[in-house]
């Protein structure tokens, strides 16, 4: 019997304009799936067995194309140019004030309405690899930014059952880029995620205002916002929190969610200097996969990404980028099932 491929490519609809949409199948031989799609560069499916080898769906989403071209929740998808808010939908990068397009109040958020999420991208499969490639071209002025940006976000699954997001970017001009992705993750494939057991690698972490928008300097966590040893996400639901990640060189991962009803837990490692944690609490029973609402707390993020209104914080980490200079993170998130192989680095990983 020949080995089933690694990539499979099947048509997923169509954009209002006429485009194609398609999705690819990355598959490798422990029997781990994900699915992506060219519009948003989104994660749509992961399939993955629990301790008894029952396969389900642990990210959230929809079953067709129409309900991401309504720019809801957000699910899976890559969003830039960049994640999470800019306070006032303005910033000020060399002496000039650059206004943005607002989607959440007066603020910007995730690129704004028009933003990646809400984009074809191409795509391109990586030979002899469980790897896609996606690329677009931003131009100058897309949603106020500046700068022609010429961007890509390859996704790549191993034999490790580890998914690797490498994300690319370089402009013709000064500009501010934030990339990361947006996987709502239900470990248990259904229900709340409120007895899920988080673990981050974080001291600190950043105190927002009513519009979560970062009031400035990071503070100890300490109580229900202390992740550093495993804690349930129930013991304090609500969190839309960026956490402010340790960068210490060994094998542990950055983050570590399980689920103890279904024996499956992923890892997270990243080159980046922070982690959103968003724990689902906007989500209203929208329908997702199957006709299945979503309630507040099915699912939970985890986006790696800089720190949120970083261009009107100098104290924050910079997401300036200039023209011969090229953006590059990378994140991994790792599946398994019982006990995690914390003593087991990560060939290759951000933090490795």
């Amino acid at each position: 019997m020949s080995p089933k491929p690694l990539i499979r490519r099947r048509r997923f609809g169509q954009t209002p304009e006429g485009e194609a949409v398609w999705l690819y199948w990355l598959e490798n031989r422990q029997g781990l799936k994900v699915s992506v799609a060219t519009y948003g560069a989104t994660v749509v499916n992961i399939l993955a067995p629990d301790r008894r080898g029952r396969t389900r769906d642990i990210a959230l989403g929809f079953d067709r194309l129409a309900p991401y071209l309504k720019r809801g929740p957000y699910f899976g998808c890559t969003v830039g140019r960049f994640a999470n808010r800019i306070g006032g939908a303005r910033f000020t990068l060399d002496g000039k004030t650059y206004r943005l397009s607002r989607n959440e109040g007066r603020n910007s958020l995730h690129g704004g309405p028009g933003g990646f999420a809400a984009r074809l991208w191409q795509a391109e499969p990586i030979p002899g690899a469980a790897a896609v490639r996606f690329f677009r071209r931003s131009p100058h002025g897309e949603e106020g930014y500046p700068g022609n940006l010429d961007v890509s976000v390859t996704f790549t699954l191993t034999a490790r059952n580890e998914l690797r997001i490498a994300y690319q970017a370089k402009t013709d001009r000064p500009t501010i880029v934030n990339l990361t992705n947006h996987t709502y993750f239900n470990l248990a494939g259904a229900g709340l995620i409120l007895g899920h057991e988080l673990t981050l690698r974080a001291d600190r972490y950043l105190p927002v205002d009513r519009e979560s928008i970062p009031l400035g300097k990071s503070r100890p966590v300490d109580g229900v916002m202390d992740f550093r040893k495993p804690r349930a996400i129930g013991a304090r639901p609500g969190y839309d929190h960026t956490y402010v990640l340790k960068r210490v060189k060994d094998s542990r991962p950055d983050a570590r969610l399980q689920d103890p009803r279904s024996g499956r837990w992923l890892e997270m490692r990243t080159d980046q200097p922070g982690v959103q944690l968003y724990t689902g609490n906007h989500l209203n029973g929208i329908r997702g996969k199957g006709g299945r609402p979503y309630p507040r707390y099915a699912g939970l993020c985890l986006e790696t990404q800089h720190f949120p209104d970083s261009p009107r914080h100098p104290d924050f980490p910079s997401t300036v980028l200039r023209p011969g200079r090229i953006f590059q993170t990378r994140t991994v998130f790792r599946f398994g099932t019982g006990a995690p192989s914390l003593k087991t680095k990560t060939k290759g990983s951000p933090n490795s």
